[in-house]
């Protein structure tokens, strides 16, 4: 039977619950404009789960994979159009977890899992197909090459991952450690506060200025960048219609005299420009990593395809993302210095 419709709200509404703060640009510019509204559609009119769309999402993508294998253009550009609608769909069952709450542990695992055989058949199949029609063995090395950047970089982002999380908690301990007998601030990171509210790298520039070399003028001792920032309070909403405002409309703002610890201070020297070219990306929903494993896939698999140009598109485009992942790693490596610069900052101050 159809869901009740009184019970999903407005598409403006089903947007700012189910689209992502941030984003790849591919989905920001070319997937969710068409994943939202079949979301809405599909809670509506349908009993679908998360799960069946996920299914169906791996069996498009399987016939991509058929299309791909028979190396002739017209062949290519079907398989393209067929790898950008499993994209669709593999967007759209987060989109309807969220939206109506039944997501599942086992929904996300098998997701990620399809995710990964989606590559590695599909980059079999297209690379194999080619083989087949010129013989070139070039491309056996491309599709082995394909499959090897697809893991590398969920390997890195993993890892990263666990790296930032250790370096925060240890930060937080170290915090409480220094006011437990306190009644003082509470703790927020940098980079949580400009990923809510993306016009605050102005206002850390500004504050930095006038501060001298971080800390010159600040209450706290920290050598990384401990602020106090003035951001809006559920008591103060945003303007729902400025650009971008949607995503973080309701995101919880953090304590008005919350110490700031910047773990991005020496990148943020470095490259000022990045700042600002961050800031515009974020005020768009655009995550700073412009060549993540998304376009990465898009580029092989969409793009090659339908310029029948598969040799030229997989090579660019793993230079790319080989470049945004170099670039990641020489960022976590700043991180990690002034994240030592904090640590120290405890001790001197004790």
């Amino acid at each position: 039977m159809p869901r009740d419709d009184r019970h999903i709200p407005p598409l403006a509404e089903v947007r700012r619950i189910t689209e992502k703060k941030r984003d790849a640009w591919w989905t920001v510019m070319l997937v969710d404009p068409v994943a939202t509204p079949l979301v809405r559609w599909t809670a509506m009119h349908t009993r679908v789960t998360p799960n069946q769309i996920t299914w169906g999402a791996f069996i498009v993508g399987l016939g991509s994979a058929a299309c791909f294998t028979q190396g002739d253009w017209r062949w290519l550009l079907l398989g393209a159009l067929l790898y950008h609608v499993s994209f669709i769909f593999d967007c759209m069952d987060g989109k309807l977890a969220r939206l109506t709450g039944t997501g599942s542990v086992f929904g996300a695992w098998l997701d990620f899992v399809f995710d990964r055989i989606r590559v590695v058949v599909c980059a079999a199949a297209l690379m194999g197909g080619q083989y087949a029609r010129t013989g070139d063995v070039l491309y056996i090395w491309l599709a082995l090459a394909v499959t090897f950047l697809d893991a590398l970089r969920y390997i890195d982002s993993l890892e990263i991952f666990k790296i930032r999380h250790t370096m925060r908690k240890q930060i937080k301990t170290r915090m409480r450690a220094a006011r437990k007998a306190q009644n003082q601030a509470e703790l927020a990171f940098m980079e949580d506060l400009l990923r809510d509210n993306p016009e605050a790298d102005m206002e850390h520039d500004r504050a930095v200025t006038a501060g001298g070399e971080m800390g010159a003028d600040f209450e706290t001792p920290f050598a990384a960048a401990v602020i106090e920032a003035s951001f809006p309070t559920a008591d103060q909403p945003r303007d729902l219609h400025a650009p971008g405002a949607g995503a973080v409309a309701t995101a919880p703002a953090p304590p008005r005299k919350a110490a700031v610890v910047d773990l991005q201070q020496e990148f943020r020297r470095r490259f000022p420009w990045w700042t600002r070219c961050r800031s515009f990306l974020m005020r768009h929903r655009i995550r700073a990593h412009l060549i993540s494993g998304i376009e990465f896939q898009m580029g092989v698999f969409i793009i090659g395809p339908a310029l029948d140009s598969i040799g030229v598109a997989t090579v660019v485009s793993g230079a790319l993302l080989l470049v945004f992942e170099l670039a990641i790693i020489y960022k976590l490596l700043l991180s990690t210095r002034d994240f030592a610069r904090t640590l120290d900052s405890f001790e001197t101050t004790a």
